[in-house]
Formats: C-alpha cells, structure tokens, sequence
C-alpha cells in the first residue's frame, strides 16, 4: 500500500457493558486467489483503553493506548504492521477498559466525563501479491463478551477473576454462546489523529529489595525506587482465594502511608483459579515504592514478584553527575520524577487522585526534560490538545489539559478559570524550550496561533496601569512559609509574579514571529513587552530598588526574566536577593514560580557562591533535605515528609512531583555547563562555574547534530582541568574561569589551568 486507505470503520461498542472490560472480536479468512500477504497494517484506537490481538498474540507492545488527549476533538489512533500475525483463517481481538474516557478522573470522584459507553475502532487493511487490498473494519458483525475483568481504573486498580481467564475467544471456532452484538455509535473520523508522540510502555523491571512485616502484621514489599506501574507475579493457590496488593509511595509508623493517595485505592486484586495463574494489571497504573500484599500462598519471597515501570518511550539524551553523591541522587530523583510523570502526557503526579497534565509544572521544567530525554514528540503532541483546549475556549488556556475540570464544579479555592501566569504560559513557554532544545521551527510554526492568542488575551487581561493585577492567580504556589491547608498563601505578590511572567512572554511571542516572518506581529508583542517592563518597574519597583513584597521569588523573577530597567537595577536586586538567601539560612524560601529560577537569579548576577550554597543546604526546607531523608523522586512539598518520618498534613502531599526539579536545568547548563549558543545546540557554549561542595562535574547531550559532552575536575591549590567534545559540523564557545574566552571546533580539547578560586571558597 502506497498510502493508507480512507477510513471505513464504525466506531462500535459492545451491547453489554461485561463490568468496563468487555472483549470485542471478528474472525475473518484471508482471500483468496491474491497469493500471500506482502504488507498488513492494523489502524486502532478507542473510547477508553484497548489491547489488540490477531490470533491471540498482541499487536504492539504498547499499553493504554490510546492514551488521554483532548477527545472531543483529538481521538489518537495507533498504526501496527501485522503482516507476521496474518494465517489462513484469523480473529482479530481487543480487550477494552475504562482508562481515562470513562474512569475517574480528578479529587471529586467523577467518572465518564467524554462518554458513558466504551468503544471500539480498528481497520485492518491486508495487501497482497497482486496489489489486491482486503480490507477488514469494524462494523455491525463483530461480537462482544466478557473477560476476566470484573473492575479497572486508572486511581482504584483492577480486578481479575483467574477462574474466567481463557484465550479460547482469540481463536477462529470460538462458539460465543454467551457473547451479544454490537452496536455503531455516532462518531465524526475528522477527529482521527496520527499521534506524534511515542506509545507508553513497559520500560523496566524492578525486583524488591525487601519483604518485611509491618507492626500491624502486614507484608510489606519495598522495591527500593518510587516508580510508576504495576506488579505482576505467577503463583499458585487455592481456587477462589484473593491475592490483594495495595500501593503507596512511602511508609508511615512503619505501615504503607495511604493517606496522601486521598481516595485512590490504588489496590490490585486477583481471584486465583487453583492452577497457575499469572497476573499482570495493565488497565491501571500506580505510583508507589512500597506494596503491601495480603492473601499470599506460602512464602512471599524476592522471587516472587517484580514491578514493571511504564512510561512513554522516550529516548534518554543528558546525563549530569558530580563529586557530590547528594546532589547526583537528586538529579537521579528528576530522572525518575520525569519517567512517572510523563505517562503519554506531563502530569502532576501519578499516585494520588489526581493525575493531570497541570500546565504549570510542565511550563517551568520544560527545560529540563528537553535535555534529559527527546521529549520533542511527547510534548509536541501534548501542545496540539493545548492549542485545542484553548481554542475552544477563546483563547484561555486551562489549568490542565487536556481539560476535564471544566466540566467539574469549581472549589472556592480556584474560582471560574481565566489565563493564569505561569500556568497558562505554558503556552509560550513550552514550544520555545523545544525550540531551543531541538532547534526545530516546525514547532513554532504548529504553536504559533496558540502562543499569539494566549499572549494577546492576556494583553486584554491588563488594569489601567499596564499590570496584570487583576483575576485569581495561583502566585508562588507552595510557598514552603505558607501554611500546609494554604498553598496559594504566598510572600510573592501575585501581580508581580504575574506581570513578571506576561514580560517574559512577551518578548518570547516577539521573537517567535520574528523567527516565522510575522513582521508586524513581532513588533506588536515588542510593544507589549516594553510596556509591561515599564509599568513592572513604575508600579512594583521602589526608588531605592526594593521590589514590591521584597521576598526571594519576586526577585528571582525580575532577574532570571531581564525586567528591571538598569543595571543600578539589577545590581540592587542580585545584593537583595543573595541577602535574603543567606538570611534564610540557605534553605529554600520559593515555591512553584520562584524555585526554578532562583539560582539562576543568583548566579547571573554575580552571587555563584550563594546559589551553590542553595543548591547544596540540607535542612528543610531544601532540595538535598529530601534526598536525606530517602527520596527517590522529587518531592512536592519541601517537606512532604517531616524529619520525625511523619507524613506533612496537607491535602496536597504527592512524593513524586517535578516541578521542583527544574533546577535540574541549572545543574546541566551551570555546573556542568553545556548550553545552547544557537537553537538545537547548532553552536554551543562550554561555560560550566565551579563552586565549592563540588570539585568535579561531567555531563553529555545527544543534540540533533551529535554528542556533546564534557567534564572538569579542580585539585588542590587551584589547578583546573577541563575537556569538551564537540560534533561534526558545530562550533563551541569556550568561557571558563582564569582564561580568554576562545572557540573551537568539533573534536575533543582539553584544556589545564591554575589559580583559579571557587565560588564560596573560604566563607
């Protein structure tokens, strides 16, 4: 086939609901009289999460596809060559759960927001010898039963029965004596999109490093690593016992710590059947470290089970690591903080009920992920149901997306949403990271309708005074001064942050109708920026350079963002800022807005030695104070859990969050020192900054244009040593510490000097 055929399928569901699992299936003979197959594609997606087979054995080796997009007007399909599954006669199968169309979704226990019904769309279109086309769709004449499945969801867990496990529907003579028809369902294919982004997968297998019983006299399994997935096992038992496996990500008085999951129950359970039963749940997911399993025949051992970590498939590309062992277990807990999080969309946090592509965390850490992992794709795919979201809501872009809280009641915390800062930047923000990361204009050009509307509602947003003052704004979220119950509570005045924000926007939008063209646009959203910047620093800025509520984020956001006038401007700002720091003990006084850019703010305004000593403080609250007290993913509150191990009291207490870790990008671009000088890293800065707590520092990117990498090590009495490798066909900018700033070409240069003193040395 040169190219794929029009759609004909139906989109079809079963006339019996079989408890949200029902199995569909069509058998079908090939033609004759066409000589073999030569090229068979199976094009399938759904209304919930499916599984697909031909003659029993899965299509691909995704899962929960087709994951969650923006379904009123993106349903995604995936695209399977099964040409070495066809035979003579074949059954072409899916298995169908609730997976985000019909589960719950969010804190308010709602379920079914796109539809009440589950359904199925597949067509298969078999090429032969001849260049004669079979094809076989979904329609009235394929038949619907039950599985083993007796309840599945995404929060809660599943069920299965092992007793009513059987393959014999997926091959050709099945009698279905207890299986019904189906049913068409009134489906527009316009909204049938190729994704762009990478299926989710199994991607590894943990085993547990510990079994141990808990005060209360639980089994408690301790797999060593805060992951996301499930836990499948083969075991033998007594036919109609139950197997329970409960998931959490810490323990608390030494029993499993559900508390922070609110009402997930995030628990799996198998009836046995009496003869081997193997068990692996994949219409859920969980985000845990520890399990606690009940009902286990005989002795539960390390070889007994494993947890399967699922994500998106992403290819990894930055590695970082230094003489500091704390702060390589933080980088490894953002690494690991990524792969929960990014399971086919960005999310908050994969544990508790919640779970959703909150356009704030993604905004802020977008930088990150482009150097950890290509997630050029993902985030591109995730964008296009941004853009949608947005689009059908004039412009603003929602608190999440895709976006089911607009169909839920508001609590009064969040009252009816308008254009966030920060949140809804993410509009802007997220597309230039990529561009920057990747170098791609194609990623400008598919967002750039978005960026403009966001910047431009946002422009009508505006007071009389030029500010963005006006509205709810979610501020320097989780402000660690804030009360546990009060995360909007803040030191941050809100407008700062906000107009803060629009300025940085502003001048992104700019440049990216510069970069695509748009003449008059990019003047336009220049005009803004400057008068944003004015009004910034006529209204928020004191005369003696003090801004508005004088607190760390404001002027981290100031600094990091260019919005002060001067460099008298800056200079007082910078002195602030390192005051308030080292005031504060060092330990961290921002929240969402204002920790990805303080030690940036510091180090760009001459304060290197305070935001390593930032970096590297570990009371509460500070980003090694979690890795203290075991963390193996991002944390998001400072102080999730206490130093007592008891578990922080809000509502709010999720041990796998993100956004935090976005200092992660300061780590790669500072410490190790590799940053782009041209969009995809086409030319590269080597410019790494010691500071004292680390004496050595390594890091490497696959860019679009090769490797780079690159390593520095400092000895006694000054001596320095560094090394850079650049690709083919890129230059490199050299600026290091006690030497003429220099370029290179591709290879690798390593270069010695002495003399130089690190930042903080001797304080």
């Amino acid at each position: 086939m040169t190219a794929l055929l029009p759609w004909s399928a139906t989109m079809i569901a079963p006339n019996e609901d079989f408890n949200g699992a029902p199995l569909l299936r069509k058998e079908f003979a090939l033609a004759d009289g066409h000589g073999l197959p030569v090229k068979a594609i199976l094009r399938a997606t759904s209304f919930g999460v499916f599984e697909a087979s031909i003659n029993g054995r899965p299509v691909g080796e995704d899962v929960l596809s087709p994951g969650w997009s923006a379904y009123e007007w993106r349903l995604r399909y995936r695209s399977y060559d099964v040409t070495h599954l066809l035979e003579p006669v074949n059954v072409v199968g899916a298995a169908l759960g609730n997976g985000w169309y019909r589960g719950n979704l969010s804190w308010n226990g709602n379920s079914a927001f796109y539809g009440s019904e589950l359904a199925f769309l597949g067509q298969l279109d078999i090429e032969f010898a001849d260049g004669f086309v079979q094809t076989v769709s979904t329609d009235s004449t394929w038949q619907s039963g039950p599985s083993a499945t007796f309840a599945n969801d995404l929060y809660n867990g599943q069920t299965i029965d092992a007793r009513l496990v059987t393959d014999a529907w997926t091959e050709s003579g099945f009698d279905p004596k207890s299986w019904v028809g189906v049913h068409a369902l009134d489906f527009d294919t316009a909204r049938l999109t190729e994704p762009i982004s990478p299926p989710v997968v199994r991607n590894e297998v943990l085993k547990p490093v510990d079994i141990f019983t808990s005060p209360s006299g639980k089994t408690l399994v301790d797999f060593g690593q805060n992951l996301v997935g499930w836990i499948r096992f083969t075991v033998q038992g007594k036919r109609g016992d139950t197997i329970s496996v409960r998931h959490a990500e810490v323990l608390e008085d030494g029993e499993l710590g559900v508390r922070p999951l609110r009402t997930a129950q995030a628990t799996d359970t198998l009836l046995l059947s009496g003869g081997q039963d193997f068990f692996e749940p994949t219409f859920t997911f969980h985000g845990f470290r520890y399990a606690e399993v009940s009902g286990w025949p005989g002795e539960l051992t390390a070889d007994s089970l494993e947890a399967v970590v699922v994500h998106s498939a992403l290819e990894r590309t930055g590695t970082f690591e230094c003489s500091n062992s704390l702060v390589n277990q933080l980088h490894r807990n953002v690494v690991w903080g990524l792969k929960g999080n990014f399971l086919d969309l960005p999310t908050d946090c994969p544990q508790r009920n919640e779970r959703l592509g909150w356009t704030g965390d993604i905004a802020v850490f977008a930088p990150t992920a482009a150097y950890l992992y290509d997630v050029k794709d993902f985030l591109q795919d995730w964008l296009l149901d941004l853009a949608a979201e947005q689009k059908a809501a004039d412009g603003m872009v929602p608190f999440t997306v895709p976006d089911i809280l607009k169909y839920e009641e508001h609590p009064k915390e969040f009252p009816a949403p308008e254009s966030t800062a920060l949140w809804s930047e993410a509009a802007v923000w997220v597309p230039w990271a990529l561009w920057e990361g990747y170098g791609d204009r194609d990623v400008l050009r598919r967002q750039y309708e978005s960026m403009t509307a966001h910047t431009r509602r946002v422009e009508g947003l505006l007071s009389d005074t030029g500010l963005w003052d006006q509205g709810f704004q979610f501020g320097d979220w989780l402000d660690p001064d804030a009360a546990p119950d009060q995360p909007w509570n803040s030191k941050a005045d809100k407008g700062v942050v906000a107009t803060a924000c629009l300025y940085r926007t502003a001048r992104i939008t700019s440049q990216t109708a510069s970069i695509l063209g748009h003449t008059e646009d990019a003047g336009h959203f220049s005009d803004l920026a400057d008068r944003v910047r004015a009004a910034f620093n006529t209204h928020y800025v004191g005369p003696d350079g003090t801004i508005l509520s004088d607190c760390t984020t404001v002027y981290a956001l100031a600094l990091a963002f260019d919005v002060l006038d001067g460099g008298d401007e800056r200079t007082f700002a910078g002195n602030r800022l390192a005051e308030l720091v080292s005031r504060n003990g060092y330990r961290v006084s921002t929240g969402f807005a204002g920790t990805p850019f303080i030690t940036w703010a510091l180090s760009e305004s001459g304060h290197l030695e305070d935001a390593y000593r930032l970096l590297l403080e570990e009371q509460c609250p500070s980003w090694l104070y979690p890795v203290t007290m075991g963390a193996s993913t991002v944390w998001e509150r400072w102080d999730s859990m206490l130093p007592d191990g008891s578990i922080n009291q809000g509502e709010m207490t999720s041990f796998n969050h993100y956004a935090l870790g976005a200092v992660a990008d300061w780590l790669h671009k500072v410490v190790g020192g590799i940053r782009p000088l041209e969009p995809g890293y086409a030319k590269v800065l080597y410019a790494p900054k010691p500071g004292h707590g680390i004496h050595w520092a390594k890091t490497s990117l696959v860019t679009p244009h090769g490797t780079v990498a690159s390593e520095w090590h400092l000895q006694e009495g000054g001596e320095y040593e560094f090394s850079v490798t650049v690709p083919d066909g890129v230059t490199a900018e050299i600026d290091v510490p006690s030497m003429p700033r220099q370029e290179v070409g591709s290879g690798t240069h390593t270069f010695r000097t002495s003399g130089l003193v690190l930042a903080g040395e001797g304080k």
